[in-house]
């Protein structure tokens, strides 16, 4: 009987190990306790696959004898895909596929741009160099996008993503980056435009000739301009605005260089239009007790030796408007000599106004004379401001910049102006106003990967794109500690310094009376 009873059990045992597996393939569930839920799909993802119409598919070729750090991402990457798959309703579908079984599969990799890679692998206790593969394909009709080489999952979701909306757009969005004013080359912002070709068609914008920006145009931008604007110009960028285009100014107020480590004030004659959309950027610096370090030489007696510093003009901004999905799940954002932005006026245009971006609690600002240095002498005075204002949005029915005024033309200007459609009220729209046109530059940036997350996300808002800025934004840089007071800190390291002595002289304490009780009992007993 009890036999019959010990078989029974272990059948029932096996028909519920077969009733959960058939029940967890058809409902997928991961329990996530990340404060960001970055093992989490997001919701942005998960719409974005349901959308799916046909088949898209995933190939991984992946090599199957990796060393464990290895195979921990083809771990981490085939749990990832199991979770796509399971909100796809059988449109999204994934293989893994071991090149070095067979030579035909190697030709494959290669053909769809997966390269061997060489990685270090330990075997008879000796580092040996072997061939593997580390990528991956998407397939979707006659589109096809690849991950070359798989270093990392932590922002693969993003990747997945990205493909799969750009794969399935019909058109994508274009961005124009304005040009001919002294702006930076395209290539000075390679980071930033690795992100945007994920989603965007990126193009430049020249005003040459008094044409008007092509209405194809999603989002312009205009960024760290250094010569001054005609009055056609700004007229054309104004009745881009006024038919409902998007613009991001990423402006400089100072001309200031860390090398001569001195700032004179830039005119780009735009402030009368900035204006006019309720928007002011001051001719000043902001300094900041939250900053970049930079390296400089001090003399030490015959010495000369490098530290690294604060420089408190390159002010690291982590006070941020969470309720903005363009900034939720940023760290720091590090600005290169950026002026602060007076929001007065949005509401009194009628407009909304959100200020994104702020300076920590304890900040100042430099104005008329800029003589800046790493080594200055700093006082109390100088970071007495709270909260000023680097990053603006204003959003709503903008008024023409020029209503119903005349356009200036000079004679140097050849071409054709159509001034007889005009607009002085436009359609709903927004616009992004930073103080500082450098902060997104792969030279001043500083490396910090959140500026260039802000940018982009900035960018899907003002294209009515953010769904994947969420995504985007969850492997950020890493994480400010909290400033605390020099008194915090010396009370800190006093703790350090004295708890570790004191509590192995309490344990020494605790072993000796120990020893000494055993001892007495011993002798109690006679032994």
């Amino acid at each position: 009987m009890n036999k019959r009873y010990f078989i029974f059990r272990i059948i029932l045992l096996l028909v519920i190990v077969v009733l959960l597996n058939i029940v967890g393939l058809r409902f997928f569930k991961r329990f996530d306790l990340t404060n960001s839920n970055i093992y989490t799909l997001s919701p942005a993802s998960k719409e974005l696959v349901k959308s799916l119409d046909d088949k898209f598919l995933v190939k991984a070729y992946f090599t199957s004898d990796l060393p464990p750090d290895y195979q921990n991402n083809r771990r981490d990457l085939r749990d990832l895909l199991d979770e796509y798959r399971a909100y796809a309703g059988g449109n999204f579908q994934y293989e893994f596929i071991d090149p070095g079984k067979k030579e035909e599969l190697e030709q494959e990799a290669q053909r769809y741009g997966i390269p061997p890679v060489q990685v270090q692998v330990l075997k008879e206790d000796k580092l040996q160099i072997e061939k593997a593969y580390m990528g991956m394909v998407f397939l979707y009709g006659d589109k096809q996008e690849r991950v070359p080489v798989i270093q990392s999952t932590l922002n693969m979701e993003y990747e997945i993503s990205s493909a799969v909306k750009k794969m399935t757009s019909k058109g994508l969005k274009k961005i124009g980056f304005l040009s001919g004013h002294g702006e930076p080359d395209l290539p000075k912002m390679s980071r930033l435009q690795e992100i945007l070709a994920k989603q965007y068609e990126i193009t430049t914008v020249d005003l040459n000739g008094g044409k008007p920006i092509p209405s194809d145009v999603a989002v312009l931008m205009m960024i760290a301009p250094t010569q001054p604007f005609k009055s056609w110009e700004k007229f054309l960028i104004d009745q881009y605005l006024m038919k409902g285009g998007k613009i991001a100014f990423f402006l400089n107020k100072v001309n200031a260089s860390l090398q001569t480590q001195y700032g004179q004030p830039l005119n780009i004659s735009l402030d009368d239009m900035l204006e006019s959309y309720g928007v002011r950027i001051n001719t000043d610096l902001v300094r900041d007790i939250s900053c970049a370090y930079v390296t400089v030489q001090q003399q030490a007696g015959y010495m000369v030796i490098q530290n690294q510093v604060p420089f408190y003009y390159l002010p690291r901004a982590a006070e941020f408007e969470k309720s903005s999905p363009m900034v939720k799940d940023l760290s720091s954002v590090v600005f290169y000599f950026a002026s602060s932005i007076d929001t007065s006026m949005i509401r009194s245009k009628g407009l909304t106004p959100q200020v994104l971006v702020r300076t920590s609690n304890k900040s100042g600002r430099q104005e008329n004379v800029f003589i800046i240095s790493p080594t200055m002498q700093v006082t109390k005075e100088m970071f007495s401001e709270n909260g000023i204002p680097l990053a603006v949005t204003a959003e709503g029915s903008f008024a023409s910049a020029f209503g119903n005024k005349p356009i200036g033309v000079d004679s140097s200007f050849h071409g054709s102006l159509d001034t007889t459609n005009r607009l002085v009220t436009s359609k709903l729209s927004k616009i992004i106003v930073v103080g500082d046109g450098e902060f997104v530059q792969d030279q001043f940036s500083g490396g910090n990967k959140d500026n260039f997350l802000l940018a982009s996300n900035m960018i899907d808002w003002l294209a009515d794109d953010i769904g994947l800025a969420a995504i985007r934004s969850r492997e950020s840089g890493m994480k400010p500690l909290d400033e605390v007071s020099e008194g915090t800190k010396s009370w800190i390291k006093g703790i350090n310094l004295a708890v570790p002595p004191v509590l192995i002289i309490i344990v020494g304490l605790i072993r000796w009376r120990l020893r000494i009780a055993t001892r007495r009992k011993l002798e109690a007993r006679g032994l």
